[in-house]
């Protein structure tokens, strides 16, 4: 497994990057084929191939997992998979190589898994706009879902999500001369200013609601007033009917400078992942722990979002945090714990093994 997940990690397949995608998928399937003994389905899409594996039989059991890390082009070079003691490093190991590597072999440890679906998806990083519509159709079919976005704190489960979604702002001004006649320009700078605490202020924290201005840009050069910039924000809500309320809270939003306009995009895409969706299957996965060599297991619910979200809200049983335990996702010092590797990996194969 250890060996597999180097080359896994240095088969670099950052978001949008299609040519490393395609590599990463034909690592992929190529794995799945030693492995588990027939090829994985490549389906082609604008933002890459995504990896599609089945048993042959009617499905019962759908795994859910993403190929594409956050880390740009180039991470890899300048920081490989390593070992140091317990921990193996490398960009993309903790979300979510190590988890993938996990399932392929739990389920080559099975004798059966003729009723098993494994997606693994080319733009999860980037919202899953090409791959929302697979998951959702092979989901249905399914009827349970087990997501391989890493453990939690503590090695947790994770039973629900917040609805995650990003919205651009764009303010349009007029150019002019800073020091010659900035009275005849619109700074759209000043716009910015005007709109970033009105933006923050839709956020409920009572209810979970966070909207977070987290990018902002204006202007091209010192000496000319800016007649563009734009705010990006980050948006989570527990509650769905926060959803809407935050969708128009944006979507109103109006310029208060003379001759300035403004321009709201986007959307909460992933809609909010209720704990109900995970209960059937967190059950089971406290069944079957003790029989894999775990004692207790723990289920918690995180802010961040998953393909686990898109699932849970059709109604289908979802359980998420399957794959590795670490830490660091998204960051330098992102890990896989070693020693519980092959404990996780245990814990899938049982969930299948009882489920399909």
């Amino acid at each position: 497994m250890l060996q597999h997940l180097g080359e896994f990690v240095n088969t670099e397949s950052p978001s949008n990057e299609v040519e490393c995608l395609s590599r990463s998928a034909q690592f992929l399937h190529d794995l799945m084929v030693d492995l588990l003994g027939t090829a994985p389905r490549i389906v082609t899409s604008e933002k890459g191939p995504h990896v599609h594996w089945s048993g042959g039989g009617s499905p019962k059991v759908l795994i859910v997992g993403h190929h594409d890390t956050v880390f740009p082009l180039g991470t890899v070079a300048a920081r490989p998979f390593t070992v140091d003691g317990d921990k193996a490093c490398g960009p993309g190991v903790f979300d979510m190589k190590g988890g993938i590597i996990q399932v392929i072999y739990a389920l080559s440890a099975l004798e059966d898994i003729s009723h098993v679906e494994v997606l693994i998806t080319a733009d999860e990083e980037i919202g899953s706009y090409a791959s929302r519509e697979l998951i959702e159709e092979r989901a249905r079919a399914a009827g349970a879902v087990l997501v391989l976005e890493p453990a939690g704190d503590g090695d947790a489960l994770k039973v629900g999500r917040k609805g995650v979604g990003t919205f651009v702002v764009d303010i349009t001004g007029r150019a002019a001369h800073a020091g010659l006649e900035p009275e005849k320009g619109v700074n759209a700078l000043m716009e910015l200013a005007h709109l970033v605490p009105q933006i923050a202020a839709i956020a409920r924290p009572d209810l979970g609601t966070t909207v977070t201005p987290t990018v902002a840009s204006a202007g091209s050069v010192e000496n000319v007033v800016p007649a563009a910039a734009r705010i990006i924000v980050d948006t989570r809500v527990v509650l769905p009917e926060e959803k809407s309320r935050v969708e128009a809270a944006l979507h109103s939003l109006v310029a208060t400078t003379p001759g300035a306009a403004v321009k709201v995009s986007g959307s909460i895409n992933r809609p909010p992942m209720h704990e109900s969706a995970a209960q059937k299957l967190f059950a089971l996965a406290e069944r079957v722990a003790p029989e894999v060599g775990i004692d207790s297991i723990a289920g918690i619910s995180v802010g961040g979002g998953s393909d686990g979200n898109f699932t849970a809200a059709l109604g289908i049983p979802t359980l998420d945090g399957l794959g590795a335990c670490g830490a660091g996702a998204h960051a330098d010092h992102e890990h896989v714990k070693i020693s519980k590797m092959g404990e996780r990996s245990a814990l899938v194969a049982a969930l299948v093994a009882a489920l399909a």
